[in-house]
This record gives C-alpha cells, structure tokens and sequence, in this order.
C-alpha cells in the first residue's frame, strides 16, 4: 500500500542531501512523520499547504515500513505515521505537485 508524505522543495532538498530526516516542523514538533493514504492526500493538502507552491509529493510502501502506527486525527480516520527518521531509501519516489488556479495538481501515481 502506497501512503505519501508532502514536502515543502527546501524539506525535500535536505532529505535528498542529508539521506534522511526528522520532517517537517509539525513532524518534529509532534515526535513523528505524518503521511496520507491516497484517499487523504490531496484534502492534506488543501488544508496544511493551500495556496502553496513548490511541493514534492513522496510515495512510501508502508509495508516495508516496520515503524508505522495508524492512528486516528482528521474526523477520527486512520492516518499512518513514522516514530522514527524518514530514510530516503523509504522513498519509493518523489513528483512534484503543481498548483492551479483551483488548487493543487497531484502526479500520476497518486490514486
């Protein structure tokens, strides 16, 4: 199963460089990554990044992610999160997403 992880482009670029992070300020502020399944991606984005630009959306198998807790946040759904850094060896790939008149774009892949 696929969940996905939204970076800001200097986020991004510090997992690239670095070969792994603690995320973004809320993650570090909240002692763990924060990811979305497909069905919740987009509305993630809508209320955390609107009207932002720049963003890199990363695809993850959470299977192979053996730190994963599901636990309950938006309207009590399940939404997968990681105790521990986010390697960028976790990162199966990494798309950005673009910003329309009417909001943000997702790449193909994001379904």
């Amino acid at each position: 199963m696929l969940i996905f992880k939204i970076f800001r482009a200097d986020e991004w670029r510090s997992l690239y460089e670095q070969g792994e992070t603690t995320g973004a300020p809320i993650d570090i502020a909240d002692g763990y990554i924060h990811f979305s399944t497909a069905e919740q991606v987009e509305e993630t984005a809508a209320k955390h990044f609107a009207g932002e630009d720049g963003l890199m959306v990363l695809a993850l198998d959470a299977r192979r992610l053996n730190t994963i807790k599901w636990e309950p946040s938006r309207g009590g759904a399940l939404f997968p999160h990681l105790y521990r850094k986010l390697r960028l060896g976790d990162v199966l790939w990494a798309r950005p997403i673009l910003l329309g008149p009417d909001g943000h774009i997702f790449p193909d892949g994001v379904e």
